[in-house]
C-alpha cells in the first residue's frame, strides 16, 4: 500500500481515523481526483436568495439530526475533521467527527441504507451538512499557490490555480443547506469499500458519476449502485462526483447555515 507523501511524510499523518478497512487503490496516488467542491459549490447567480445563518433552523435543534441516531447502519468517516482531505488540515467549523442533515434528508438516507444493506453494502459517509466557515477555508486555501501539500493524493492532473477556474472550489456550497451527501459504499462481507475507480475528492474528470474512460466497467457499476439507490429514494446526483448527492426536496433551499459541526 502506497503510505508515503512527497518529502517522506507518513500517510497515517493524514489519515488518522478509518472506521473500515480500504483497498490500496483507495489510498494511493494514482488515484485521480473529483470535485469535492465543484458542481457543490456552484457559485449562486444575482438572483439567487442567499440567507446565512449561524444557528439552528427557526424550529430549533429538531431541523437538523445526528446521522449516526437517524442512519444507524451507516458508517462514518468524517474526511475534514481529519487532515486527511485536499486542504492537508482540519476544516474549519468540523468540531467533532459527526455527521449532521436536516430530518428530512435523513430520513430519505434511512431508505436508501436499507436498500443498499440488502444488496449487501453499508453506506459510508464522508461528508453531510458543511458550515459556510468551513468553504471559506477551502476559498483562502485555493488562494494560496505556494501550499499544494496534499496535490498527489487530491489534484494530480490539475494545476491547483485550475481548481476555483474549473468550478471545483466556489464561494457557496449545497452542504451549508444541510440537505447535501457525501458518501461511498462498503462491502458488508469484506468491510472493504466499494472500489468507485477513484477516491472521495478526486478532484479530476475521473470521479464524473457517469464516466467510462479510465475506469473498468465493473467501477462504473458500482457507481451506479450507488447512484441508482440515492435516485430511488429522492436525491438529485451531480454528475461530476460520483459521490455527491441532494435532496430533490430540500428544506431550506436559500439558506446557508453556519453553526459548527458537532453533536446536537
Amino acid at each position: 500500500m502506497l503510505g508515503i507523501l512527497a518529502g517522506g511524510t507518513s500517510w497515517k499523518k493524514f489519515h488518522p481515523e478509518r472506521n473500515a478497512p480500504v483497498s490500496e487503490e483507495a489510498v494511493g496516488l494514482s488515484d485521480s481526483l473529483s470535485n469535492t467542491l465543484s458542481a457543490d459549490n456552484i457559485p449562486l447567480s444575482s438572483s439567487d436568495s442567499l440567507t446565512e445563518k449561524t444557528s439552528l433552523p427557526s424550529e430549533g435543534i429538531d431541523g437538523f439530526v445526528m446521522l449516526s441516531e437517524a442512519v444507524p447502519d451507516a458508517l462514518q468517516e468524517i474526511r475534514y475533521y481529519t487532515s486527511f482531505n485536499f486542504v492537508g488540515t482540519r476544516i474549519d467549523g468540523y468540531e467533532e467527527p459527526v455527521a449532521l442533515l436536516t430530518k428530512e434528508a435523513a430520513a430519505a438516507l434511512k431508505e436508501v441504507s436499507d436498500d443498499v444493506m440488502r444488496q449487501g453494502y453499508r453506506l459510508k459517509i464522508y461528508d453531510a451538512y458543511r458550515p459556510v466557515m468551513a468553504v471559506q477555508h477551502f476559498r483562502r486555501w485555493a488562494a494560496d499557490p505556494t501550499d499544494t501539500l496534499m496535490k498527489a493524493y487530491f489534484y494530480p492532473n490539475l494545476p491547483k490555480s485550475a481548481l476555483f477556474r474549473l468550478g471545483y472550489i466556489s464561494s457557496h456550497s449545497k452542504h451549508s443547506r444541510g440537505s447535501t451527501v457525501d458518501l461511498t459504499l462498503v462491502d458488508k462481507a469484506t468491510g472493504m469499500e466499494v472500489d468507485m475507480g477513484g477516491t472521495f475528492d478526486l478532484l479530476d474528470p475521473q470521479s464524473n458519476s457517469l464516466r467510462r474512460e479510465g475506469i473498468t466497467e465493473q467501477q462504473f457499476q458500482n457507481r451506479m449502485v450507488l447512484r441508482n439507490a440515492m435516485v430511488r429514494h429522492g436525491f438529485r446526483p451531480v454528475s461530476s462526483e460520483w459521490w455527491h448527492f441532494t435532496l430533490l426536496n430540500e428544506p431550506y433551499p436559500n439558506t446557508y447555515f453556519n453553526f459548527p459541526v458537532k453533536s446536537l
